[in-house]
């Protein structure tokens, strides 16, 4: 009898401690939840600063198209996937010539070339030119070429045609085919001021010119002389847009482009991405609104979201 009562008062007590643990439990996750569900309020998310009706008309040169759309769902308040803008996906000539032209409202474009100051000169317009991003102008070559990396001076001599074979930088007794892009795109326009500066660019046969960016990298990735060639690019078009498993960025000068080397400037081939609008734009404008948002500490960020490379803050 004592065995059986001493049975039930520990059968009791073992219940009495697990109804505990299961009402603390319960409190502690209750707690919790009520804690994130206080977090989840408090969140501070950005009000929309433009409706559609008064967003300004923007184009962009193709690398920059993601960046623009992931601006335009910050500052509308809306996902990009309820975007419907249609961007120049041409040369970033053409995307200057829309803006000249008052086709567009404000473009965010790579490097004005020579041709684009002289058209906007005979047309009578003054543009606005605000640098907006930092990047790197950088060269790309197959995963399957062992060279790692040039120097500035092989670089130009390459497309000089004075470097002619993979094995006098490093590499395999293999033909270098060096890609090029067409005039008044904005990496030719960057290869040539950047890189070239006074040294003459040779003439590249007509099947080594890509249109597009991304047929510049496919040449580069897949075509069957893939292995020999070398191509240009922006870091980051070649790093966010248009990301393939089988391209390498090399190195310059000892020194690989990244977010961190392009800040601080000691990547050598430092160039920036920029705002243009044309000067006579009225003060108050929704374009004027919308180039200090993008320079904002909110643009920032919405800039290194996406991928890119704000300027580095003073």
């Amino acid at each position: 009898m004592k065995k059986s009562l001493s049975v039930v008062i520990t059968l009791f007590l073992m219940i009495g401690i697990v109804a505990t643990c299961v009402c603390w439990y319960t409190i502690a996750t209750k707690d919790a939840k009520s804690s994130d569900s206080e977090n989840s309020n408090t969140e501070v998310k950005n009000e929309p600063i433009f409706t559609l009706e008064n967003y300004p008309k923007v184009d962009a040169s193709l690398a920059i198209h993601p960046l623009v759309d992931s601006i335009a769902a910050d500052f509308l308040g809306i996902p990009e996937s309820e975007l419907n803008f249609k961007y120049t996906k041409t040369r970033t000539s053409d995307v200057y010539q829309n803006l000249i032209d008052g086709t567009v409202d404000v473009i965010f474009v790579a490097e004005a070339s020579q041709e684009d100051l002289e058209y906007a000169q005979s047309k009578g317009v003054e543009l606005e030119i605000i640098p907006a991003t930092s990047s790197a102008f950088v060269f790309i070559v197959n995963t399957k070429n062992p060279v790692k990396e040039l120097t500035l001076d092989e670089v130009i001599q390459i497309y000089q045609g004075k470097i002619t074979n993979w094995k006098e930088v490093g590499g395999e007794d293999a033909e270098i085919i060096p890609y090029q892009r067409p005039n008044g795109s904005g990496s030719q326009t960057a290869m040539l001021s950047l890189v070239m500066k006074d040294e003459t660019l040779m003439s590249a046969p007509k099947m080594q010119i890509q249109l597009e960016m991304g047929e510049l990298i496919d040449a580069v990735a897949e075509y069957d002389n893939a292995a020999n060639a070398i191509g240009y690019t922006y870091y980051y078009y070649v790093n966010t847009m248009y990301r393939k498993d089988t391209i390498q960025i090399l190195g310059i000068n000892g020194i690989q482009p990244t977010i961190e080397t392009i800040q601080d400037g000691s990547y050598p081939l430092y160039t920036n991405g920029y705002i243009v609008f044309r000067k006579d734009e009225p003060e108050n404008s929704s374009v004027r609104k919308w180039v200090d948002y993008v320079l904002s500490e909110r643009g920032r960020k919405v800039i290194e979201a996406a991928g890119y490379v704000p300027l580095k803050a003073d």
